[in-house]
């Protein structure tokens, strides 16, 4: 088995709490104990800046970089090619591994990594749409950025084929490899409390997108039909405010518990307060979230979107339109048949769900992946240059010229800034799998056998920065 020098990289990262967070921390740590040499690439956070260590001495950079909106650095291709080329070449990467199409630094790394002659796979963990500004413009650079990218991973098949469309892509080239979970920290307790009392948990960041703006009309209606029903809400957000004034306008205060942001490690026993857990996302591409909650054994409500139908078997969880009457009609299904006694037991829930998704599985189809990519030579300069004038007339061209200045600037590190270990020896290093290759004349499967679908100036300053997270 090859082993793989890695560099995660993406804006979003602990301290951070978010679902992209947890899937770089998880995958670092299965890939380390799968003895590949793995680090983190991401920008500041506040006390969090230089070089810092997590479990297992995992190596975090935290790059000085201003952040434009919503924990996403500025676009800074030019002030991040300093510090990320010396990490690259410090570290001896052989593959940048970027994560998010809103992260602006995944981008960058994967820009200068090329450059250095690096395979670059990226990880897409969103939907987007095509028709408003901002989508545009994001698809845009998500199509620049993987034009010359050795891989792409997508978290669902409705997630590949959203990629697919937005980046202009070999759908060949992207795999699917699915979120996952720790079951052991999702275990299900059985409640002990108020136990003629049904709780309804509500686990999100308060956004439009995550439907908050129907669970402020689903609320007053559950809670007119059944009396013995409670609302738990943990997350903040934008969307708070309505709630609240909601609860408060039709006097439910007693009945609805607003927890605020709950730490991740603190997730699992919010869940088995509860007895259904309620999901009204207008977009999703995976939703960990009705996956921790079936591993806690609750019974799931959730909205028919993006890749939701493909987490969980049909008989675990109850899918509806995203509008109030229909979720209002499957919470009222779910809560008559706990009432009636008709439902599986938590650890019967448990004992199905806990098995299907684990970090182990996702770092064995990761790894695989790199194995592939690593076959491929990485293209010369001129053909990534022919292929960024097909991005666009205009795009395009700006592009190109963007490149031409990274190559220069590039090269003027190369003087002003040198590295012991050079460019040269880092590519040497990127030729040698395909020299033995060459040499064995192994056979390997296609590309598409490993294919998604089958789920199931930093210098010496920054290594001194050292401090323990």
């Amino acid at each position: 088995m090859s082993r793989h020098s890695i560099a995660l990289v993406s804006d979003f990262f602990y301290p951070n709490v978010g679902g992209v967070e947890n899937h770089i921390y998880q995958l670092a740590q299965c890939l380390m104990k799968r003895k590949h040499k793995v680090i983190i690439i991401t920008h500041s956070y506040e006390e969090k800046i230089g070089l810092h260590f997590l479990t297992n001495n995992l190596r975090v950079y935290y790059l000085p970089l201003y952040i434009m909106y919503n924990q996403a650095s500025i676009f800074a291709l030019f002030g991040s090619l300093p510090p990320v080329r010396w990490i690259l070449l410090e570290e001896e990467i052989t593959i940048v591994h970027g994560h998010s199409s809103f992260s602006t630094l995944a981008h960058e790394a994967m820009f200068h990594g090329r450059i250095l002659g690096l395979h670059t796979i990226f990880t897409d963990h969103s939907l987007f749409g095509f028709a408003d500004i901002s989508s545009i413009m994001t698809n845009k650079i998500l199509e620049i950025s993987l034009t010359d990218c050795s891989a792409v991973i997508c978290v669902s098949h409705t997630s590949k084929e959203n990629t697919v469309l937005r980046a202009k892509i070999q759908p060949e080239r992207v795999y699917v490899i699915p979120n996952a979970i720790d079951p052991l920290k999702f275990t299900p307790v059985v409640r002990t409390d108020s136990l003629d009392r049904i709780r309804i948990i509500i686990m999100s960041r308060l956004v439009y997108r995550k439907g908050m703006d129907l669970l402020a009309v689903i609320i007053p209606k559950i809670c007119r039909k059944h009396e013995n029903v409670d609302f738990v809400i943990g997350g903040d957000g934008p969307k708070r405010l309505l709630l609240e004034e909601t609860v408060e306008n039709h006097q439910l205060l007693e009945r609805v518990e607003f927890l605020g942001a709950v730490a991740h490690d603190k997730v699992a026993s919010v869940l088995n307060r509860g007895d259904i857990f309620l999901n009204t996302s207008l977009t999703e591409a995976f939703c960990i979230a009705i996956l921790e909650a079936a591993c806690c054994g609750l019974q799931v409500v959730s909205t028919r979107v993006g890749g939701v139908p493909e987490v969980l078997p049909d008989d675990i969880v109850r899918l509806s339109e995203a509008n109030v009457p229909s979720l209002v009609q499957a919470l009222d299904g779910v809560i008559e048949r706990i009432e009636a006694k008709l439902v599986p037991s938590r650890q019967s829930i448990y004992e199905i769900v806990a098995p299907l998704y684990t970090w182990q599985k996702v770092a064995e189809r990761t790894e695989r992946v790199y194995n592939h990519a690593l076959e491929r030579r990485p293209i010369t300069t001129q053909q990534r240059i022919r292929k960024i004038l097909n991005c666009g007339w205009v795009c395009g061209k700006v592009f190109v010229v963007v490149l031409v200045a990274d190559l220069l600037c590039m090269k003027l590190l190369d003087i002003i800034q040198p590295h012991h270990k050079t460019k040269t020896q880092v590519t040497k290093r990127m030729k040698e799998p395909h020299e033995m290759k060459a040499k064995q004349q192994l056979h390997r499967p296609p590309l598409q056998s490993y294919s998604g679908g089958e789920i199931g100036c930093f210098g010496e300053g920054l290594k001194n920065r050292t401090a323990k997270y």
